[in-house]
């Protein structure tokens, strides 16, 4: 039996480096002959990967002296965008400005308002502690709607049938396809355009034809998305900015 290289992870938390709002993480693993350095621009963390015989202290130091780098990095990356009243969110490609009313909504715990500025606004009714985590329900909930039906869509102009459809809060793929069928997608689609969500979805269909990203995969998503190319340089460029926006950043 062949043995599973494993890591481990702890939180750090030297004095320099708290001052950053972010968090740290040190992963041991048996694989590492150095200590490593780097910032996570979907989950704005800093990461020291170290080898076993490391201690803490090491990794500490080590990260001190990196200080500057890190807080170069970090200050490149898009600044965090939290649930909160008056902010800006996109969803499906069009910016709302979120509105926590603070009361119970006849239209629902939220919903789209159009209001005479021409700017939706999307209406988080109820008390105001809970606003987030209502919000990022219901965009849960409307990212599976919009994901079912795309990949029913792509599914039956394939004649492919997947197993399963879950809608995850996944950091390093807007999508994935299990060898059993099951597909996985990010709930930050929803906040893209529709062709964006409407690729990805086609993407992992065609998955369950062809396990491999060959000419014969490539063949099947332009069969059923013509707009492929045109997505994927979306996502290229402006797809970690959709990781900004969240109920627990900021």
């Amino acid at each position: 039996m062949r043995r599973t290289r494993t890591s481990t992870c702890a939180v750090l938390k030297p004095p320099q480096i708290a001052e950053l709002g972010c968090p740290v993480e040190v992963r041991r693993h048996p694989a590492a002959r150095r200590l490593t350095l780097r910032v996570s621009r979907t989950r704005r963390a800093v990461i020291v990967t170290l080898p076993m015989q490391c201690d803490l202290g090491e990794a500490g130091s080590f990260l001190n002296r990196n200080i500057d780098w890190v807080r170069e990095r970090l200050d490149s990356l898009p600044r965090p965008v939290p649930f909160c009243d008056g902010a800006l969110l996109p969803l499906r490609g069009e910016f709302h400005r979120i509105t926590l009313t603070g009361k119970r909504e006849l239209k629902g715990v939220v919903h789209v308002h159009r209001s005479d500025t021409g700017l939706a606004e999307l209406h988080v009714g109820g008390s105001v502690e809970h606003a987030a985590r209502r919000l990022r329900d219901w965009l849960f909930e409307e990212a599976r709607r919009d994901l079912d039906a795309r990949v029913m869509h792509h599914a039956k102009k394939l004649s492919v049938s997947p197993k399963r459809i879950a809608v995850r809060d996944q950091a390093t793929r807007w999508g994935s396809c299990s060898t059993a069928g099951a597909l996985s997608f990010s709930w930050r689609l929803i906040l893209a355009p529709p062709h964006i969500l409407d690729y990805v979805a086609a993407h992992e269909v065609a998955h369950l034809a062809q396990m491999n990203h060959g000419p014969k995969f490539w063949a099947l998503v332009v069969r059923t998305m013509p707009q492929m190319e045109q997505a994927k340089l979306w996502l290229q460029t402006y797809g970690l900015d959709l990781h900004q926006y969240g109920p627990a950043v900021g």
